[in-house]
């Protein structure tokens, strides 16, 4: 019997080759096998999970007392205003102004040549000074002719005569006292001086012009003067708002608008605060027809001169009586047609749309007239998260009120 052979090196490097790729075959099913099911196990587990509520912002209602206000753009114009015009013609010889300046009652303004108005005075009294010796000499010929009439020295007709010439003395001596008069207040009429306290515009007419002037007729405008402390803010308020406030009125809610103790608030283009206190002082006595207003107006003291008669602001009239109201942002109230509704959440965290009648803007936050009590939760923030009757997961907010907003 033969004895075996020991394989060949050859044969046993390639039995060793097959067993290892065996043993690395198992390995990896094996791995397969655990990851697959562990995955399975696991996308089963998150399939089977329900998806959580979306997140969103939730808060109470605001609840404070407060005074509505409406508000109106207006515009400012003077108390007093003058045009400066002569009442004598002459040529312009002085200006006593600075354009632009304050100027007060009685402050010389301009001066136009008094020359020729002197001569008249002067004229005046010598009329009046000769037609006044005139008047002596005819009551000394009507005190002879009297004598001599009782006497009989003298006719009743040179009598009569003498008192006539005494009587027409004595009325040529009052036309020349009037015509001094005239004289006199013309040359005081070239002197011209500022009628009221206020701002001077600039001068119209340069000194050397002719000034016409007079009480009648086409007139030289010289320059203007507006007063500016207090002054008046005039607006126009629409025929709606005027009915509404005649019916508050009517109910005892508000005072009329005619009344001076009704408060008026302003603010300036460049202000946020409604830093100035004034009063109604005017309402017309019709509406206008073309535009469906009527004209109010308001005074305001300006002691610094910082309000100028032309220049814009805004008011703000009470609207109501001081009462509890509910605000929201404009932000939590979305529109369905006609209708403005707000989301509430109830406490299981289910969505539900509530109908609101919403009012006038207070500050950053809307005045909800009906549909909103202060206990209701709504959604500030998020509702685009949110639908009617499905879940969310409230986190809560806070609604503040700036009343500086615009």
């Amino acid at each position: 019997m033969e004895e075996s052979q020991p394989p060949a090196p050859a044969a046993r490097f390639r039995r060793r080759g097959v067993a290892i790729v065996v043993l690395l075959a198992a390995i990896g099913g094996f791995y397969w096998y655990v990851t697959h099911h562990r995955n399975g196990a696991a996308t089963g587990a998150v399939a089977a999970a329900p998806p959580k509520p979306p997140v969103v912002t939730v808060s109470h209602p605001l609840q404070q007392r407060i005074v509505e206000w409406d508000e109106y753009t207006g515009q400012f114009s003077a108390v007093e205003y003058v045009e400066v015009r002569s009442r004598v013609s002459g040529y312009l010889t002085e200006i006593h102004f600075e354009d632009g300046q304050i100027v007060h009652k009685g402050d010389l303004l301009f001066v136009i040549d008094p020359r020729p108005f002197e001569a008249d005075v002067q004229q005046a009294e010598a009329n009046l000074q000769r037609d006044q010796a005139q008047l002596v000499r005819a009551n000394l010929d009507l005190k002879r002719y009297a004598d001599l009439a009782q006497k009989s020295f003298a006719s009743q007709q040179q009598l009569e005569a003498a008192r006539a010439t005494a009587q027409a003395g004595a009325a040529t001596v009052k036309a020349d006292e009037a015509a001094l008069d005239l004289a006199r207040l013309n040359l005081e009429f070239t002197h011209i001086t500022a009628p009221m306290s206020g701002r001077i515009s600039s001068h119209q007419v340069s000194i050397g012009n002719l000034v016409i002037g007079g009480p009648t007729g086409t007139t030289t405008l010289l320059t203007t003067i507006v007063s500016l402390d207090p002054i008046y803010f005039v607006f126009d308020m629409s025929e709606a708002d005027y009915l509404e406030y005649q019916r508050a009125v009517a109910t005892g809610e508000l005072k009329s608008t005619r009344d001076e103790s009704v408060p008026v608030q302003l603010k300036l283009a460049d202000e946020r605060d409604w830093l100035h206190d004034g009063h109604m002082d005017f309402l017309d006595n019709q509406i206008n027809r073309g535009s469906g207003t009527i004209r109010a107006r308001a005074i305001f003291p300006n002691p610094g001169f910082l309000m100028t008669p032309g220049q814009f602001g805004r008011a703000r009239v009470p609207g109501s009586g001081p009462h509890e109201a509910i605000l929201v942002p404009d932000s939590a109230i979305v529109s369905d047609q006609s209708n403005k509704i707000v989301m509430t959440v109830r406490a299981d965290g289910t969505v539900e749309p509530r109908v609101i009648r919403p009012g006038p803007s207070y500050g950053n936050l809307r005045i909800v007239r009906r549909g909103l009590s202060a206990d209701d939760t709504i959604i500030i923030d998020g509702l685009m998260r949110a639908r009617p009757g499905a879940k969310v997961t409230p986190q809560p907010g806070k609604i503040v009120l700036d009343i500086h907003a615009d």
